[in-house]
């Protein structure tokens, strides 16, 4: 309803300026702002009208079965706090062993976090009409971060908490360069020293990711390297190791747990990283309901895990609670399928075998993925807890090749305008084929799918699949059942 004239009054003059005051009931005012924010939404492909949450969501806290406790890498025994702490600074540490379902996000990271936060939701209304699909997409937008994706929304809350606990230096790995972008970023506002050990295959395929690191202050360095005895010993081995993100966080790792100054920052698969990503889905939620809608399929590429979980975690929740019922499908590289074609199982989370053992599934510590374009997945292993609710059954997993996650990109971009990141290329090759799927069936499904970050930074994969040049790249049997056989054997 829109208020007519006469609901207005003229109730004074201040400064020259007039001023009324309405005369309707608040049933009526309330009935005639949100009719205007229905028809808004209607009309609009976005949705980015909400406040940013104060609060972070901690999925263990509602699930039924309590996921299995990490093991001390040489006794394994369930570990201990005291364990973690050559590692990660105290509050951290209280973070990842925490069953309290909401934790409150301090002021501080709040105000870094407005810089690009609320993101927006947005409906792929010209994606669709590329496909000819019934379905509606909708994609969560995480490229507008001054990191280019969803990084920073853990990487701030580290680097922060961190500086609290009187930490000089921080060391990370980074695959992508995502995640190394993203620290940098985070410790250049908080004054800490930044040293990043990068994957060599993105190192060498992605150098300005390595300029925006140390544009930021960082010291980065191709991994594997020189520095540390664990990339010695992968030198000695294989002199031209593409690297992974397993011997990277073994080469970090090794710098934390021999340098009292020194602590260790993960960007994904630990569950306080999850947590902070939650935001990403706490938003959702409320944007979907701006549109009024309810998705019936939410999709995410998944590596460690992070930007999936940040989706997903909020979601399953109101699924717990049976308020929505959506499908939940994570997406991986074909070359690199641990949830589809890994064992779920006690194993490292780094190659050397120098971090505690988590029940994931994983290919094996030392499995080593080809070099695809999608670094950021190139990880042996999946977040324990996404692990432990993909066997919950709560959530599905399908792995999809390199070459028609750049096709659907191609097609994303030359509609949607956006340029991925070869990451999120998976979401959106999954996403094209449930939109087809509605096609073929005649189903109008709201489809919610995670775009993580844009491809910037890497059109040089972008400019191989336009050449002709890329090519699948697919794991070898016998190269992961060689790395399964190395798997510890903790406990039945």
């Amino acid at each position: 309803m829109a208020l007519s004239p006469p609901n207005l009054y003229a109730k004074g003059d201040a400064y020259g300026i007039k001023y009324f005051e309405i005369k309707t009931k608040p049933s009526q005012l309330k009935l005639c702002f949100s009719c205007r924010a229905r028809a808004k939404a209607a009309l609009s492909t976005r949705s980015s009208s909400i406040e940013v949450p104060r609060q972070w969501y901690n999925l263990v806290a509602d699930l039924p079965i309590k996921p299995p406790p990490p093991l001390h890498p040489k006794t394994f025994q369930p570990i201990k706090p005291e364990d973690l702490s050559p590692l990660f600074c105290d509050e951290l540490i209280k973070q990842e062993a925490s069953i309290d379902q909401f934790i409150d996000i301090p002021e501080e990271v709040l105000d870094v976090y407005s810089l690009w936060r609320p993101t927006p939701l947005i409906r792929a209304k010209r994606l669709e009409k590329l496909l000819d699909t019934p379905a509606r997409i909708y994609y969560k937008y995480e490229g507008g971060s001054p990191a280019g994706s969803h990084k920073p929304n853990t990487a701030v809350p580290q680097a922060w908490y961190n500086k609290m606990g009187s930490v000089k230096n921080v060391v990370t790995e980074t695959g992508a360069g995502q995640w190394g972008s993203a620290l940098s970023f985070a410790c250049s506002l908080f004054g800490l020293n930044c040293e990043v050990w990068q994957v060599r295959a993105s190192f060498d395929q992605k150098p300005y990711r390595k300029m925006m690191m140390q544009t930021w202050g960082a010291k980065v360095h191709p991994s594997p390297s020189d520095l540390t005895e664990a990339g010695r010993t992968i030198l000695r081995m294989d002199p031209s190791s593409p690297g992974s993100l397993g011997i990277a966080i073994s080469e970090a790792v090794e710098i934390a747990a021999t340098n009292a100054d020194t602590k260790y920052c993960l960007g994904s698969v630990l569950n306080h990283v999850l947590l902070h990503q939650t935001v990403i889905g706490e938003e959702c939620i409320k944007q979907m309901e701006d549109f009024g809608e309810t998705p019936d399929v939410i999709i995410g590429c998944t590596g460690g895990g992070s930007n999936f979980a940040g989706l997903a975690f909020p979601f399953i929740r109101e699924k717990l609670k049976g308020k929505i019922n959506p499908l939940i499908r994570a997406v991986e590289p074909a070359a690199c399928p641990s949830l589809t074609k890994g064992v779920y199982a006690y194993d490292y989370g780094d190659t050397a075998g120098m971090t505690p053992l988590m029940k994931m599934h994983t290919l094996g510590h030392d499995f080593i993925p080809d070099p695809i374009h999608a670094g950021g997945l190139r990880y042996h292993g999946m977040a324990p807890l996404i692990s432990h609710v993909y066997e919950l059954g709560f959530m599905e997993a399908i792995s999809i090749p390199q070459t028609e996650c750049f096709k659907g990109a191609i097609q994303f971009a030359r509609s949607e305008g956006l340029i991925p990141a070869p990451e999120p290329t998976h979401a959106i090759a999954a996403t094209i084929r449930e939109a087809l799927r509605c096609k073929e069936r005649g189903e109008s499904k709201v489809i919610l799918m995670a775009m993580c970050g844009h491809g910037h930074f890497d059109l040089s994969s972008y400019d191989k699949y336009l050449q002709g040049s890329l090519v699948d790249l697919s794991f070898s049997e016998e190269k992961i059942k060689a790395s399964l056989a190395k798997i510890p054997q903790p406990m039945s």
